[in-house]
């Protein structure tokens, strides 16, 4: 498969975060979790996330705020929201941002594999879990 691709996920729900990092490690990607945007944007110098993975709602700031302070850091990581709202008005900003994908929670393996593939350019990667296809 070649070298590992980083996979960052932002979420403050820890049960998620952990949830989607074990099933991206499942995946063959090495995973990053931040509980926080404070906590991703005191690391970020140091990350090596090929793309990020992020919940629109985060507490003080939405992602997409996160994802507007990225850029004027100068980093321009592909962005994919999660959500477990059915903010319209949300899911336009995220458009407008350019997010690689707008998903609900719970979000589907294969949707998420198949946006995180489009995000890094790479095939996607098959989803291993109980029931097989």
């Amino acid at each position: 498969m070649g070298a590992s691709l980083h996979v960052t996920i932002i979420d403050d729900d820890k049960s998620v975060g952990t949830a989607i990092g074990a099933l991206l490690t499942s995946q063959g990607y090495q995973t990053e979790v931040y509980a926080s945007a404070d906590e991703f944007i005191e690391r970020v110098s140091q990350s090596e996330a090929a793309c990020l993975v992020v919940d629109v709602q985060l507490g003080r700031q939405t992602g997409i705020e996160l994802g507007h302070h990225l850029t004027s850091l100068g980093y321009t990581f592909p962005i994919i929201f999660i959500t477990g709202s059915d903010c319209l008005s949300l899911q336009k900003q995220a458009t407008a941002f350019g997010c690689v994908a707008y998903l609900r929670k719970p979000v589907e393996p294969d949707r998420l594999s198949a946006a995180i593939a489009e995000a890094i350019g790479q095939p996607q990667r098959p989803f291993l879990g109980s029931g097989g296809r």
